[in-house]
């Protein structure tokens, strides 16, 4: 035997030593040194009858399938600011999300062309006075000579005509005039209403159509939820019924009243678009992102109350009377209805739990 061979041996008598702790650290761990119960199942020793523990027996009853449809909250007054002529954009004074009063200025139009045609009409004005003022002495002056019986009445009738169209002229010229004023005023898009910028459709330099928007603006009063719902669960809504609606930048939800449904069905989708009047919430913007929430149709579940749920890790366990005794079982939930909670593995009905485990230790 060499120097080195008891350190050799030594050393594998500790590592085996160490395994052997381990192997029964584990099997102890597993239970393997104390009495076995049913898988899922341990039993507490405590008598319930000396228990304060509350109870409450597992229910099969018939719950709603509430469903989520996400949605966007949305003005029910939205304009879309457009031209009424042709013109480029000079000027956009607004951004979204920008607050604006009612006649404030949004964009600005060139109205270089509306000024050329502004001269040219006071041109044609100035020109049809003068001819209206010359064809009414004209007509002055025949007529006195008529009287005097120095003009036919052949010639008094075609100059009175002349004068006539004269004027006429003169008020078709002043029309023209007022028409190109009232073009010019044209020039500049103001806010019908106070609201709130929605979006900016153009940009400065960009050319202004009749009827094409280039803001929209809405009203920051009448708020609603637009929300698209499958056709299947829209058949359940009416107009005037009542529907929780969530909105998670708030954290706040509210019962909301179904204002409109849209009688059209998108094709790709199969959805209906679902508008709720929301209720005045401090805070509550335009564009802000939320939920309606409606049951659309009903199942049969176990439920029993929330507080009889206890969390290890990320097991769930409750616990269970036996034969007056106590018995930790191993479950899983699904959605909560309000105080409580579906069970879908590890009860069945009629069984008893403990609705209030503080109390019970």
């Amino acid at each position: 035997m060499t120097q080195n061979e008891p350190k050799n041996m030594n050393k594998l008598l500790s590592i085996a030593g160490a395994v052997f702790a381990l192997i029964l650290l584990l099997l102890y761990m597993q239970g393997s040194f104390v009495s076995k119960v049913a898988p899922g199942v341990i039993e507490k020793t405590a008598d319930l009858k000396r228990s304060t523990a509350q109870t409450s027996v597992v229910e099969k009853k018939q719950v709603d399938d509430v469903m989520s449809w996400p949605g966007t909250v949305k003005s029910r007054t939205v304009a879309n600011i457009a031209p009424k002529m042709t013109a480029r954009i000079l000027e956009i004074k607004v951004h979204a999300s920008d607050k604006v009063k009612q006649g404030d200025v949004l964009a600005r139009l060139d109205e270089r062309d509306i000024a050329a045609q502004e001269q040219a009409s006071l041109a044609v004005l100035a020109g049809a006075i003068a001819e209206g003022n010359r064809a009414k002495a004209d007509a002055d002056r025949i007529q006195s000579l008529y009287a005097k019986e120095a003009a036919t009445k052949e010639h008094l009738d075609t100059i009175i005509a002349q004068d006539k169209a004269a004027q006429a002229r003169v008020n078709q010229a002043n029309s023209t005039l007022n028409e190109v004023k009232s073009l010019q005023a044209d020039t500049l898009l103001r806010a019908p209403f106070d609201g709130v910028v929605l979006k900016r459709f153009k940009e400065p330099g960009d050319m202004g159509l009749p009827g094409v928007p280039v803001i929209s603006l809405q009203a920051p009063q009448g708020l609603r939820l637009e929300a698209d719902v499958p056709t299947s669960c829209a058949s359940q809504f009416t107009i005037g019924m009542h529907a929780k609606v969530r909105i998670d930048t708030l954290g706040k939800t509210v019962i909301a009243q179904i204002d409109e449904i849209s009688p059209d069905v998108d094709a790709q989708t199969r959805t209906q678009l679902i508008k709720v009047t929301l209720p005045t919430m401090t805070g509550l913007q335009a564009g802000y992102f939320g939920w309606l929430e409606q049951g659309c149709a009903q199942h049969e579940a176990l439920l029993i109350p929330v507080s009889a749920v206890q969390h290890i890790g990320q097991l769930e366990v409750v616990k269970v009377l036996a034969e007056g005794h106590q018995v930790m079982r191993h479950i899983r939930t699904a959605k909560v209805f309000g105080d409580q909670i579906e069970v879908i593995s590890g009860l069945v009905a009629g069984e008893v739990v403990i609705s209030n485990p503080q109390q019970a230790q």
